[in-house]
């Protein structure tokens, strides 16, 4: 379990990092266009932050995509939101649907999620929800370092995994005991 002042010292060693959803999308357009398209597939997703205590806590989530931003919005004090301020780091798998044909595969991203605080920006962005939204509510930001999509492409389970400045990789997996394939 991690102290306090480790988790606060780790949360403000990793501001900096991460990229936009534009800038994830300007690196690797199809594969954004693909990871997206999962997330836009349905309204709810799963959402992982990790607890004071160091343990992790799934909730759900919506995701919103605009201004080359990936935003998520909660409830105020919500213990997701609650969890995402004194640790940024998170996990966002997008709904698989229902069935299991995953036709679409199968996409989540991670990384830190920014929490925006200035007023203007605040009501610019409730301003364009299509729902509306509860007069308070915390908004973030979200800074990708993975984006990850598994499919299958029979006889393999393939992983293909984003992660920024680098290339994106393929990883092939049979359903045998033979070590991964890189493309």
């Amino acid at each position: 379990m991690l102290s306090r002042e480790a988790v606060r010292m780790n949360t403000y060693a990793q501001t900096d990092k991460g990229v936009s959803w534009g800038a994830f999308r300007s690196a690797e357009p199809e594969f954004c266009d693909a990871v997206e398209k999962r997330f836009r597939a349905h309204r709810h997703h799963v959402l992982g932050t990790l607890r004071a205590d160091g343990s992790p806590r799934l909730t759900g989530l919506e995701a919103d995509f605009r201004d080359g931003e990936m935003w998520l919005g909660m409830m105020p004090r919500s213990r997701k939101a609650l969890d995402l301020r004194r640790d940024p780091r998170f996990s966002l798998h997008a709904n698989p649907g229902s069935g299991s044909d995953m036709d679409d595969g199968d996409a989540r991203v991670g990384g830190l999620a920014v929490e925006v605080t200035d007023p203007a920006e605040l009501a610019r962005w409730a301003a364009g929800a299509p729902d509306g939204v509860p007069e308070q509510f915390h908004l973030f930001r979200v800074r990708l370092t993975e984006a990850v999509r598994v499919s299958i492409e029979a006889p393999d389970i393939v992983f293909r995994v984003w992660h920024p400045g680098r290339p994106l990789r393929t990883v092939r997996r049979g359903n045998d005991d033979a070590p991964p394939r890189e493309d």
